[in-house]
């Protein structure tokens, strides 16, 4: 049970980076409107931050913003080596996951996503499921859906569970390992965020600002 004195806590800090939040968000859903190569790029930065960080994610994007559509694995892995921490393994999965978008929708991504409307869990279950899309699990899938503006995704992060656990809304502090894991915990997350009156698109970051002092993507 989630005490009074922090919930209060809790609506107070939302208060003060409300705006910055919603603007945040606003800015995701511009970034839904992008091109089917700019969509790929911000699925090759989700790739690139699972189990590292956004702003590792960010410095090896932008390292290798010239290359990422053409690059080979090998072009891709020289040009993030220093940048980031999994530079060996990470370009492979970027290099296959963009010859399947090709190959199989000519890296269509905005067909991808309208086939789906109207069914968000099989929206996220094609990126986290789907074993041509490599590094991508639930809850790289919710993040690449929730900066490009889709709405209703929780993003389960260390940041996101470790916040969760010590708050008492869930009863214990491990990552989840499959889809009925990751659907329970997020129902979990749901429900607080209707108890506490904040949306769990804002909850989101709001935890994570907690966490880590920012509101990234």
């Amino acid at each position: 049970m989630v005490s009074e004195r922090f919930i209060k806590n809790l609506q107070e800090d939302y208060a003060l980076k409300r705006k910055e939040i919603k603007a945040r968000l606003r800015e995701f859903k511009q970034k839904g409107k992008s091109s089917n190569r700019e969509l790929f790029e911000e699925l090759a930065f989700c790739i690139l931050t699972a189990n590292a960080s956004a702003k590792m994610g960010l410095r090896a994007i932008e390292a290798i913003k010239d290359i990422i559509h053409k690059g080979t694995a090998e072009e891709i892995s020289k040009a993030i080596k220093g940048s980031h921490r999994f530079w060996r393994i990470r370009p492979a999965f970027i290099y296959e996951t963009r010859e399947y978008l090709k190959k199989e929708y000519k890296l269509d991504i905005k067909r991808i996503l309208s086939s789906y409307k109207g069914h968000p869990y099989e929206l996220r279950d094609f990126f986290a499921l789907n074993k041509k899309i490599k590094g991508i699990g639930f809850k790289e899938a919710s993040h690449f859906l929730r900066n490009i503006g889709y709405r209703g995704y929780a993003i389960l992060d260390k940041h996101i569970l470790n916040c969760l656990y010590e708050f008492g809304v869930l009863e214990k502090n491990v990552r989840p390992s499959n889809r009925k894991d990751y659907l329970y915990i997020e129902s979990k997350m749901k429900k607080f965020s209707k108890e506490i009156n904040i949306d769990i698109d804002e909850l989101d970051l709001l935890l994570w600002s907690r966490q880590t002092g920012e509101i990234l993507k």
